[in-house]
């Protein structure tokens, strides 16, 4: 799967950032009560609400990786638009390229 050029970034010119990063996320991912699939329609809701866009095509494969239907994928996005507002909507179109990728 295709990570964001930030993240690629971040691997190469910080490599010892990036490793103790992926090792806290690793033990936030086993410590979570959720299961894979719920973790990744949660993750992309945060995603979208936080407009955090460029981690959303890497997100959009996880989740389907664990299970995440595309109709699953899009409400997970659009959740958060009583709370967030319509900015929530600019992951749409990303999510969707990802996809049909």
């Amino acid at each position: 799967m295709k990570v964001s050029k930030a993240f690629e970034t971040f691997a190469k010119e910080a490599p010892e950032h990036q490793t103790a990063w992926l090792e806290t996320v690793q033990k936030l991912d086993q410590a979570s009560a959720l299961d894979k699939k719920t973790e990744a329609l949660v993750y992309l809701a945060i995603l979208a609400v936080m407009r955090l866009e460029s981690g959303i095509p890497f997100h959009v494969k996880m989740a389907q990786a664990n299970g995440a239907t595309r109709e699953e994928i899009i409400s997970s996005l659009l959740i958060g638009l009583p709370a967030a507002g319509n900015g929530v909507l600019q992951a749409l179109p990303i999510a969707l390229e990802a996809l049909d990728e």
